[in-house]
């Protein structure tokens, strides 16, 4: 499993532009320049320079495209291999896994009041974060694996957040049992991964790329 992770930079917009946007399709880069902040098309278009970065340095891959499921997850057309891609903050990270996986990242954000989204948690997941001596860390904690569990699942917003809960670094949607990990990547920030195979014993590569890689 391959996780690769970089920071925006201003200074480098235009030149990602110019290098990478002809490797998208159509429909993404039309989709991107609608955006109105360069940090938001940066991160867009970064999360897909990581996918290209890693599949061709570690496995190889130099030609793919992306197809989506009927869900909308991404996937990559005739290949054995699964990828997802979140963002936040200034930070965008991409992990590439042999089986379906699911990550998430989240700017941990001060001034956030967790009790507004009660209605987002079950009681027991509501209960947990109250317990704990830095609630906003837990809150992240729960929030950032619940949204890898389910991008890892595949059926995004059709699966209720309430409707499973993460118990020992598990969790049960339609009776599949999906494996998670916390994932350090920056103090400022949370990150958790998901996948269907146990994963706590398996050696995860996490990689940062400079801009000057790219």
């Amino acid at each position: 499993m391959r996780v690769l992770y970089a920071f925006i930079e201003e200074e480098k917009h235009q030149y990602l532009l110019e290098k990478y946007l002809t490797m998208n399709s159509n429909e993404f880069n039309i989709r991107i320049s609608k955006f109105r902040r360069w940090q938001d098309t940066q991160l867009s278009l970064l999360g897909r320079i990581l996918l290209k970065y890693g599949l061709n340095n570690y496995f190889d891959i130099h030609d793919f495209e992306i197809g989506r499921t009927p869900n909308y997850k991404p996937f990559l057309i005739n290949k054995n291999l699964h990828f997802n891609i979140s963002h936040a903050g200034n930070l965008v990270i991409c992990c590439i896994n042999e089986h379906p996986i699911g990550i998430d990242v989240e700017y941990i954000n001060q001034r956030i009041d967790y009790e507004d989204l009660k209605f987002q948690m079950t009681a027991n997941e509501f209960d947990k974060i109250q317990g704990s001596e830095d609630k906003l860390k837990a809150f992240f904690t729960y929030w950032t694996e619940k949204e890898a569990v389910i991008k890892a699942h595949g059926k995004g917003l059709f699966i209720p957040l309430t409707s499973f809960e993460v118990d020992h670094n598990q969790a049960i949607i339609e009776n599949e049992t999906f494996y998670l990990k916390e994932i350090f990547i920056d103090k400022e920030y949370q990150c958790c991964i998901a996948t269907n195979q146990v994963i706590l014993q398996k050696v995860i590569y996490v990689e940062q790329l400079n801009m000057n890689k790219l």
